[in-house]
């Protein structure tokens, strides 16, 4: 009788496995078809077999026609030097747009938290200029830190970047003699 038990909770067991396996493969077939038919609408005509799928680059960028704007910054780096942990900094890039059309940034992220950047949020005239700020709060960091702010904007190339470095120094509390009462 127990036998008879094992050998069906077996057999169900199996049948559930076989079940879940077909599916998923019925699963990863209707996938592939569709990433397929996204590709020929795309014109890209790779097709998309999981097993054997490479990743396709997307096409380079064309510059746009007619008269655009373009960045010139008094630098594009800034090195703060040595600042303590937990200090919170920040430096204006300053620029001017020495393009043939308004400037408009549309937006502008720091490489992580702990770098948040302010821009202008109206168009730049020809000849005009503006300001990115970047605050970064060194609080968790130390040693060497490089942060990125990436602007994108309706210039050629769409993305600019600037740089900020500090020497963090830790401010850990020195190792006592004993434990603490």
């Amino acid at each position: 009788m127990r036998k008879g038990i094992k050998l069906s909770l077996l057999v169900g067991l199996l049948a559930m496995v076989f079940a879940a396996c077909s599916s998923n493969k019925d699963s990863e077939k209707r996938i592939a078809e569709l990433e397929n038919r996204i590709n020929e609408l795309e014109g890209t005509g790779a097709t998309a077999n999981p097993a054997t799928a490479t990743p396709v680059a997307p096409a380079p960028e064309e510059k746009p026609e007619g008269p655009l704007p373009a960045f010139e910054f008094e630098e594009e780096e800034f090195d703060f030097g040595e600042i303590n942990e937990g200090d919170i900094v920040e430096h204006t890039f300053k620029f001017k747009n020495v393009g043939d059309a308004p400037l408009i940034i549309q937006d502008a992220k720091g490489s992580c938290g702990c770098t948040v950047p302010t821009w202008p949020k109206e168009p730049i005239p020809v000849g005009g200029t503006g300001e990115v700020t970047a605050k970064f709060n060194s609080k968790g960091k130390s040693n060497t830190q490089n942060k990125t702010v990436t602007l994108t904007s309706n210039t050629w190339p769409k993305l600019t970047r600037l740089r900020i470095k500090a020497q963090v120094n830790s401010t850990d509390a020195p190792a006592t003699d004993g434990p603490v009462k």
